[in-house]
């Protein structure tokens, strides 16, 4: 592992995969080894992914991964329907006839690519979509605040672009690009709280999926983890 940038990108991206799994403890001896670190940087790591929200940390047991909790991430849902809808609102405000020119083309090109195409490349499209938005702000703070919530909620979206609701998005973005042609700021942030916001229990029955799809595919590869007592519970675009 070349460096600390290297190693938290690294241990970042297991956390969001859930590739440490809902609840369990995090062996820091036998992830430093598997990643050829040593438990001093690993624990910094460790320690600024606990303040992202990514994992937890107990007394008597170190480091905790997060759950998979419907409610936690319903609540990230809101956060970030609210969060687009000031977004949408500022770029209509602030982004040039040239920016939406281009906003357009990237989704028309994306509406190309096939609906069989790996959940990963989908899910990459559609984040991108919405954080040219948000660079279009001109305001660096809405692109941090959204690539943050876009990190934490990131799996359970992949799930459901592999449940095939990606079509539906992308018609729902092809009407936000009109709409912001058309500057029409009273209608775009009710659009994007229409397009983000998912129900509880639509949320809980992606989770269930998810649950399925973490130890299924554990049983293929090495755990790098410790087993410990799980709380499962059971998260739109």
């Amino acid at each position: 592992m070349a460096g600390q940038a290297e190693l938290y990108s690294a241990v970042k991206a297991m956390a969001v995969s859930f590739e440490f799994k809902p609840g369990e403890r995090i062996n820091e001896v036998e992830l430093a080894r598997r990643l050829n670190v040593s438990r001093t940087p690993l624990r910094e790591v460790l320690n600024q992914l606990m303040v992202e929200g990514f994992l937890t940390r107990s007394v008597n047991r170190g480091f905790i991964a997060r759950l998979l909790d419907a409610k936690q991430i319903h609540s990230l849902y809101e956060y970030r329907a609210v969060l687009e809808a000031g977004i949408v609102r500022a770029a209509c405000e602030r982004a040039s006839d040239e920016e939406l020119v281009a906003l357009r083309a990237f989704v028309e090109r994306s509406r190309d690519v096939p609906e069989d195409s790996d959940a990963t490349r989908l899910l990459e499209l559609d984040e991108a979509f919405h954080l040219m938005l948000a660079r279009h702000t001109r305001n660096d703070e809405f692109v941090r605040a959204l690539e943050s919530v876009n990190a934490r909620i990131h799996f359970v979206r992949w799930i459901d672009m592999q449940q095939g609701r990606r079509s539906h998005t992308q018609g729902e973005h092809m009407r936000i690009v009109e709409a912001l042609e058309r500057r029409d700021i009273d209608v775009l942030p009710d659009m994007m709280r229409s397009h983000i916001g998912r129900r509880l229990d639509q949320i809980t029955d992606v989770i269930r999926t998810g649950f399925s799809t973490i130890y299924m595919r554990d049983q293929a590869e090495p755990a790098s983890v410790m087993p410990a007592n799980t709380t499962t519970s059971g998260e739109n675009s």
